[in-house]
């Protein structure tokens, strides 16, 4: 019987390697999932939780269907050749993952198993177009979006694969999975989002029964549910990427307006921008380490411990950013512009090195994709591709005051400003110290003066820049 080796991929539907696996073999199928020590170390509890969830959910859909999940526990390269000889496989699939350590670890697997004749195969699967396929004219990858996206838009998706029938799956029988801190993970400090196959398809479903015609419009605003939410669902593989497009592609046709159908694109091209994301690190696996973009100089990148702890904290006294590092701290995930405007304060108000700021963000998003993360991160700290410029410095007042007015997502997470009025919220950093505490007296003033930092930043980027 050949093996089927999940990982970011943990569904039986719209699964591309799990298809070809049936496809390839006149045996049943094993299907495994390894808890490898060596990708263990570069995950935090909270993505551990979602991943067990994730597990269980998959589980049971072979349990349906009189299969099971094999679980072990070690390094690739050993158990996977070991499980190989025990049911005298032929070939062993899986999906590619695109980063750096998930090649090393294929690499690993893949002399061990040739080593063994034992045959392997790996199927594009996470996103629509493979690294490599969608170039400019010149070089490997387009490091400007709008470009990439032009082609993107236009090129041909796949369809959604269906699952293999449950005869093509073997009848095996698995071990239960680890817990938590068996894994040597402590509960997160988060409450975990649900992560299943059926969460993936309920929330798919409701996105793109009504808030993906009002996308374009609610997507900046943390105070109203506008956003899929499904990051954490494509990252760890609960639905196919090809099924979410699909999805779109009938919302589309069922528009009743230009306003509604351009609403559809807005959010297809933040499926275009994780792709894109993808391909760069493909090409460029050193940007999770290193600025993507060069400067003549190093960046004067600022070390002070007290301003990133009061950053982590949500106690910056700037209430949008303190909002978003809360909403973090409680959900494992936060809204996408807020994203952004706590990543500009801390690689420009604080001027504080952007890999602080990802190193944060992994251990504590749900949802962290390598790709996604190294990219977002370098584009708010003005080092990677398609870099905001660096003079372009988020003012979270106006940001505040824009997105959020009345100040709801705000008051959600600092309860210490219920009852403030809105007007006060957004001006805060700049009433009185004895104002302040006399509408809260327990929510911090503002560590900084963003109008001084913001100089501050320019001037650095530009003596970084050798202007």
């Amino acid at each position: 019987m050949d093996l089927y080796w999940h990982r970011r991929d943990l569904r039986g539907t719209d699964n591309r390697g799990l298809a070809r696996a049936a496809s390839l073999s006149t045996e049943p199928i094993v299907p495994v999932f390894v808890f490898d020590p060596t990708i263990l170390e570069h995950a935090s509890p909270i993505r551990v939780a979602c991943l067990l969830e994730a597990l269980e959910g998959l589980r049971a859909w072979y349990r349906e269907r009189g299969s099971d999940l094999l679980v072990v526990r070690g390094e690739a390269s050993d158990v996977i050749p070991q499980l190989a000889a025990e049911y005298d496989a032929e070939t062993v699939v899986w999906a590619t993952d695109y980063s750096g350590l998930a090649h090393e670890r294929d690499r690993a697997v893949t002399a061990a198993l040739e080593d063994d004749g034992v045959t392997c195969e790996s199927v594009h699967d996470s996103i629509h177009h493979e690294p490599g396929s969608i170039t400019p004219n010149e070089g490997e990858h387009y490091s400007v979006f709008s470009y990439f996206w032009k082609k993107w838009r236009d090129r041909e998706k796949r369809e959604p694969v269906d699952a293999p029938a449950s005869e093509a799956l073997a009848a095996i029988s698995g071990e239960p999975l680890p817990s938590l801190s068996a894994l040597g993970f402590e509960e997160p400090s988060s409450t975990p989002p649900s992560v299943t196959q059926a969460a993936a398809r309920e929330r798919v479903t409701e996105f793109c029964s009504g808030p993906i015609y009002r996308y374009a419009d609610d997507r900046d605003k943390p105070a109203v549910d506008g956003t899929s939410q499904l990051s954490v669902h494509l990252k760890w593989g609960t639905i196919g990427i090809r099924e979410v497009y699909e999805a779109t592609v009938r919302a589309a046709t069922r528009a009743a307006t230009d306003d509604d159908r351009e609403s559809v694109s807005a959010f297809q091209r933040q499926l275009a921008w994780r792709e894109f994301y993808a391909h760069v690190l493909e090409f460029n696996p050193e940007t999770v380490t290193e600025n993507f973009s060069g400067y003549e100089h190093d960046i004067p990148w600022r070390q002070d411990p007290d301003e990133l702890e009061a950053w982590k904290a949500g106690e910056t006294g700037y209430p949008i950013v303190d909002a978003g590092m809360r909403q973090l701290q409680a959900e494992g995930w936060m809204h996408n512009r807020v994203r952004m405007l706590v990543a500009s304060f801390l690689t420009k108000d604080l001027l504080i090195d952007w890999r602080e700021g990802y190193d944060w963000f992994r251990a504590k998003l749900a949802d962290h994709e390598t790709a996604n993360d190294v990219g977002g991160w370098q584009w708010a700290g003005s080092t990677g591709t398609d870099a905001q410029p660096y003079f372009r410095v988020f003012n979270p007042m106006k940001q505040g005051r824009e997105y959020d007015p009345d100040a709801d997502y705000i008051r959600e997470y600092i309860p210490e400003l219920e009852g403030v009025p809105a007007d006060a919220i957004h001006d805060w950093h700049e009433l009185e110290s004895a104002r302040r505490t006399s509408l809260a007296p327990s929510y911090p003033e503002p560590i900084v003066d963003h109008g001084e930092r913001r100089e501050r930043a320019i001037a650095a980027f530009e003596q970084a820049r050798g202007e």
